[in-house]
């Protein structure tokens, strides 16, 4: 026997539907196996699906819980934020601030509607900071010579709850021409549920041009990366003393999208416009 449950299609990241990313979310999904959240995920086909689901941890107003086509991660941007404008659609809001539950703890999400536009932001969690290579280690990683990368900075593991190994290149040309090598990338960091985030940062401009890649995202690239964004500015900061930068990604991909990231009291906060594509209702098996 199947259940009716409230069912929502967002574009996360951008002002225009079908930009941006996508994200599938299902409300009421307490009784809903994880069995079952996966293959809806792989049916879906995006680069995550949500279900949302009561809290069980104090001071949260609900449980996020997200799936990749591979596995459940323990937390990432977009679902957040799409996941948050759903909720306050679906409870007659304009405005809200919401605390999330995910496996890395409580987050802060903001969600406001203006003239029939909504605009959500996180504060993720404090950024850690792992080992550093050099790019004569990391380039094969991308497909690209120790000269196509950014002579200046150092790639960096960097997690604000999923890691993501920032490897900036030399220019928008070598970020163009990044195909990803995860056999090269096992060589030096073996997990699965982590971000291959190349960038260029325009020097003298906070703006910040990325692609992501992720071996539990069967490979495909992903349009829009928040989860990737929080540890990339926490790093510049680190780096350059810059605290606020715009991350243009998916633009070769036909996905353009936007991502506002800055640091506010030690801690990444990234936002940006969501799009309601479609809502109705998923039956899904208890």
């Amino acid at each position: 026997m199947s259940d009716r449950r409230p069912f929502f299609w967002l574009d996360v990241f951008t002002e225009q539907p079908l930009e941006g990313n996508g994200l599938a979310v299902v409300l009421e999904a307490d009784s809903v196996s994880a069995e079952t959240m996966l293959a809806f995920a792989r049916e879906v086909g995006l680069s995550e699906s949500t279900f949302v689901q009561t809290a069980d941890q104090s001071g949260a107003d609900y449980r996020n819980r997200i799936w990749t086509v591979s596995d459940e991660i323990p937390f990432a941007g977009h679902p957040s934020l799409g996941t948050a404008v759903a909720v306050a659609i679906d409870r007659g809001m304009t405005s809200a601030n919401f605390v999330q539950q995910t496996q890395v703890g409580l987050q802060e999400v903001e969600v406001e509607n203006q003239d029939g536009q909504w605009y959500a932001a996180i504060r993720q969690p404090l950024a850690e900071f792992g080992q550093t290579w050099s790019a004569e280690q990391t380039a094969a990683i991308l497909g690209l010579s120790a000269e196509q990368m950014d002579p200046h900075l150092s790639a960096q593991l960097v997690s604000t709850g999923l890691p993501a190994l920032l490897l900036p290149v030399a220019d928008r040309e070598a970020l163009a021409s990044c195909r990803p090598d995860f056999d090269a990338l096992h060589r030096i960091e073996s997990r699965p549920a982590l971000n291959t985030y190349a960038f260029v940062h325009e020097r003298g401009s906070k703006t910040v041009h990325a692609r992501c890649f992720a071996q539990d995202l069967a490979g495909v690239e992903d349009p829009a990366t928040g989860s990737a964004a929080g540890p990339l500015v926490a790093y510049l900061q680190d780096c350059l003393d810059i605290s606020s930068i715009v991350v243009r990604q998916g633009e070769d991909m036909g996905r353009p999208s936007r991502l506002d990231a800055s640091m506010v009291d030690g801690q990444p906060r990234v936002g940006g416009n969501v799009v309601l594509l479609s809502e109705g209702v998923v039956h899904l098996p208890d």
